[in-house]
C-alpha cells in the first residue's frame, strides 16, 4: 500500500493547512473575489485567488520565474523537513516529481506578448517560464534531484494523474518515494477561454443549484510525498479513464466516469458503502453537474454524503485533483466536518438524479473520502483516501 507522509497546500481558502481548515470549516474564502482586469471588456469577474507574498525564485533559477512555481514554492515549504528526510535517506535518484498543470507560466507568457505589441522592455522573459513541462523541471533543479520528473497536462485532471503516476512508479520500484502535485495560476486565456465557451460564471459558482452557470477559476498548488512506509493517511485506490465523447463536454451518462470510480474500488477492495465522503468535481456548469448527479446516484444511490468545495477555492484547473485531495486528507487528519454545499442564493437543482448533496455540515463517519475529477477530452480520474487502522 501507498502512503501519503505530508501535505502542503495553498488557494483561496488561505496560505497554510492551518489556515485553510479553519475557513473550510467556517465556509469562508478570503481569496475569492471580484477581480478586474481578467475578463475582456475589464468586466469584473469572483475568481479565486491567492493573497498575501509569495516565495521569491533567485536570479539562479531565473529561466523558471513564474508564479505558477512561486505557489509550488510555497506548498513546498509546508513541507520542506519531510522532503528533505526522503531525501536522505533514499537518495537524491531515488526521489520522483510529478506535476500536473494546464497554465504554467501562461500568465507570464501573455504579459510578455502584451508588452512586445506595445514595444515595451520584454526582455526578462524566458520560453521555459511557460512551458507544460516547467513545473516538475523546476522542483528537480530546486531540490537537486535526479530520479524520473515529468509533468501532466490533461486539464482538470492533470494533477489527480499525478498522485496515481506517482503511486506506480513506486509501485514499479522505479523510485522510493515520489513527490506528486500540482499548481496552476490565474491567467487571462483560460478566463477568457471558458468565458467563450460560455462556461464561465463572473459571480461566485453554485454548484447543483437551480441556477447555475458556469465555473469560477481559482489559482492555488498541492504537494503531497508518497511513501510505502505507513503513515496515518493512505491511498487506498486509484483509477482513471478516458471516454473521449467531447473536446469540452463530459458523456452524458458518464460512463468513462462510472468505469474510473469502479476501477479506484477495485484497486482498494473497497465497496460503495465502504465510502465516508465524496468529493465532488461539482463545477457548476449544467453539464457537468447532471452528469455528475448520474454517476454518483448509479453507483451510490444517495447514501453517501457529497458535495464540492469549488465554490471556496475556484476551479483550480490542473491544481484541482491535488487541491481536493489535500482538502480531503485535512479532513481526515484534523477530523473537520463535512463541507456542505452553498445553497444560498439559489436553491437545490430538484431534476438533477438524487445523490446524498449535503445541505449541512456533519461528522464523518466512515474514514474514506473518494475525490474525483472529470477533464476535457474526457480524461477521468478518481482517488481513494482513507485512515490507516
Amino acid at each position: 500500500m501507498i502512503f501519503i507522509s505530508a501535505a502542503g497546500t495553498i488557494n483561496a481558502l488561505g496560505n497554510a493547512p492551518d489556515e485553510i481548515a479553519r475557513n473550510l470549516t467556517r465556509g469562508v474564502a478570503p481569496g475569492m473575489r471580484a477581480r478586474e482586469g481578467w475578463l475582456r471588456g475589464d468586466t469584473p469577474a469572483v475568481l479565486g485567488g491567492v493573497d498575501g507574498e509569495l516565495p521569491a525564485i533567485p536570479d539562479a533559477f531565473a529561466a523558471h520565474r513564474s508564479r505558477n512555481n512561486q505557489l509550488l514554492l510555497a506548498a513546498l515549504a509546508q513541507i520542506q523537513p519531510q522532503v528533505d528526510e526522503a531525501i536522505a535517506r533514499y537518495g537524491r535518484d531515488r526521489v520522483a516529481v510529478i506535476m500536473g498543470t494546464s497554465t504554467s507560466g501562461l500568465d507570464e507568457g501573455d504579459r510578455h506578448v502584451t508588452k512586445t505589441l506595445n514595444h515595451l522592455d520584454g526582455s526578462r522573459w524566458r520560453y521555459p517560464q511557460q512551458e507544460l513541462g516547467d513545473p516538475s523541471r523546476f522542483l528537480r533543479n530546486w531540490l537537486r534531484l535526479s530520479g524520473p520528473a515529468y509533468t501532466l497536462s490533461t486539464a482538470c485532471s492533470s494533477s489527480a494523474r499525478a498522485i496515481i503516476s506517482g503511486k506506480r512508479l513506486i509501485e514499479a520500484g522505479l523510485a522510493d518515494v515520489a513527490l506528486v502535485g500540482g499548481a496552476d495560476t490565474l491567467s487571462r486565456m483560460p478566463v477568457n477561454g471558458f468565458h467563450s465557451l460560455e462556461s464561465l460564471s463572473i459571480t461566485r459558482c453554485q454548484p447543483f443549484s437551480r441556477d447555475r452557470c458556469g465555473i469560477t477559476i481559482g489559482e492555488g498548488a498541492a504537494l503531497m510525498l508518497l511513501t510505502r512506509e505507513p503513515q496515518p493517511v493512505a491511498l487506498l485506490g486509484v483509477g482513471e479513464s478516458s471516454d473521449a465523447h467531447h473536446i469540452s463536454a463530459p458523456h452524458p451518462q458518464g460512463e468513462g466516469a462510472i468505469r474510473a470510480i469502479r476501477q479506484a474500488l477495485a484497486d482498494s477492495g473497497l465497496t460503495p458503502d465502504d465510502v465516508g465522503y465524496i468529493n465532488l468535481h461539482g463545477t457548476a456548469t449544467p453539464l457537468n453537474d447532471r452528469m455528475e448527479s448520474q454517476v454518483i446516484h448509479a453507483l451510490f444511490g444517495d447514501r453517501v454524503p457529497c458535495s464540492s468545495t469549488k465554490h471556496l477555492t475556484g476551479h483550480t484547473l490542473g491544481a484541482a485533483g491535488i487541491t481536493e485531495a489535500a482538502l480531503s486528507m485535512l479532513i481526515l487528519t484534523h477530523g473537520l466536518p463535512l463541507p456542505p454545499q452553498d445553497f444560498s442564493r439559489s436553491p437545490y437543482d430538484d431534476t438533477l438524479p438524487a445523490c446524498g448533496i449535503l445541505r449541512a455540515a456533519q461528522p464523518l463517519t466512515r474514514p474514506t473520502i473518494l475525490s474525483s475529477s472529470f477533464a476535457f477530452g474526457g480524461n477521468n480520474a478518481a482517488i481513494l483516501l482513507g485512515r490507516n487502522t
